[in-house]
């Protein structure tokens, strides 16, 4: 009875492990300059952009809501914060008229202003578009990151910093997404009430 039951559940415990083993290997220096930049971001009024494909653009979605409003809920205004993938109709016009290697791109050459802070979420680091996004928001002059998997691809090489989980597992690079966009979350709200309450305390 007992074999069958851990048969049945090695699976589980195999990926836990793995997740565990990624999260405890890292060292979090480049997360912490990420929340600097989305804090700055946050005092300073400037926009953050998350993209991404698949998965990767349900996170950017999903942390899209956590950061425009549970980041400050009751302290004020939140994150001005947009996900690229969101919009359908943008997503399908720009694939159509132009290229879906151009769909996050052709929006920040609009949007996006010097200071700005630029998040891309992939697991392999080479989609097309998320490259391209990285290469315009460099040009504009945003502050350009990327939460990648794998090897890390030519996002690694593209973003201002890159926090890259080396794990050649695709479900566990997207669960990291989300971890780490909630660290950010928790760490973030702390700030920002410290601003609220003492402005001069929380700068120093």
């Amino acid at each position: 009875m007992s074999t069958n039951s851990d048969n049945r559940t090695a699976d589980f415990a195999d990926y836990s492990r793995r997740l565990q083993a990624v999260l405890a290997a890292e060292n979090w220096d480049s997360t912490a300059a990420l929340a600097d930049a989305m804090f700055e971001a946050w005092v300073n009024r400037k926009r953050v952009y998350l993209c991404g494909n698949g998965g990767s653009a349900g996170n950017a979605i999903h942390l899209a809501n956590d950061f425009l409003y549970g980041v400050a809920k009751d302290l004020g205004p939140g994150m001005r914060i947009q996900a690229l993938p969101a919009n359908g109709a943008v997503m399908t016009c720009l694939a159509n008229d132009i290229s879906y290697d151009e769909v996050f791109a052709a929006q920040l050459e609009v949007l996006g202003e010097e200071g700005d802070v630029l998040v891309v979420l992939s697991g392999s680091g080479n989609s097309p578009n998320v490259v391209r996004a990285l290469e315009v928001g460099n040009k504009l002059g945003l502050r350009t990151f990327a939460i990648l998997g794998y090897s890390g691809g030519r996002c690694k090489e593209l973003a201002e910093t890159p926090l890259h989980f080396a794990v050649d597992d695709m479900q566990i690079s997207e669960d990291l997404q989300l971890v780490v966009g909630h660290m950010l979350m928790q760490t973030l709200y702390k700030r920002i009430k410290a601003h609220v309450e003492s402005p001069a305390a929380a700068s120093s």
